[in-house]
């Protein structure tokens, strides 16, 4: 086996199995497979980025895969337990819609400037994802939907609006930025890098 294939396979991975979760629920319940395949699934998101930085393959284009693959899954999540727990969702609904609309405004910044999705996995969105795999197993494994609900809400907020400001910031499409602070700093360097060209360019262009 190529170990350099091992973040791509788990990557496919979370695309194949958020589907089963989906089927696992659509009578209304899940089974304990719904629980194993969704850590599954997280750890495996854990360990890609991870894994492809140590290797060498952390690509534009993988990370990018990773990015839907997250959409996948978590899309299939938020089905399931509409579909188990709807009354949860909507006592919830005000902490949970306000979520979703802060990721439609970040969707249509990042396509009106880039013509495709942010794919900055910042140190935000992994706490934002943390929050999101207690508040997923507390309801789907102890039918708890309290501060762990709350939490992931408020989490997914705060990061939503640092990856606007970052795509704001940002004049070109980067992966990987951990923060806007790092996105503040890759400006800073690409404004410095363009003045020293047109400097460099305005010299030649006299000699």
């Amino acid at each position: 086996m190529n170990f350099k294939s091992v973040p791509k396979l788990l990557v496919i991975y979370r695309f194949a199995v958020a589907p089963f979760l989906l089927w696992d629920a659509l009578d209304g319940n899940t089974t304990i497979w719904f629980l194993i395949g969704f850590i599954t699934a997280f750890v495996g998101d854990i360990f890609d980025g991870i894994i492809a930085r140590r290797l060498g393959v952390s690509t534009a284009e993988l990370r990018q895969a990773d990015s839907w693959a997250d959409v996948c899954l978590f899309s299939c999540v938020f089905i399931s337990a509409w579909l188990i727990y709807p009354e949860v969702l909507i006592a919830y609904k005000i902490p949970l819609l306000t979520v979703v609309f802060a990721q439609g405004i970040w969707w249509i910044v990042n396509l009106i400037k880039y013509g495709k999705p942010a794919s900055y996995h910042t140190y935000s969105a992994k706490f934002w994802g943390i929050t999101l795999f207690i508040a997923i197993v507390s309801l789907f494994g102890f039918n708890y939907a309290g501060i762990s609900l709350w939490l992931t809400c408020i989490a997914g907020f705060f990061h939503t609006v640092e990856e606007i400001a970052m795509t704001l910031i940002l004049p070109v499409w980067t992966h990987d930025v951990l923060s806007i602070f790092h996105a503040l700093k890759i400006r800073q360097n690409l404004t410095q890098d363009f003045k020293h060209s047109a400097v460099s360019y305005q010299q030649s262009a006299r000699s």
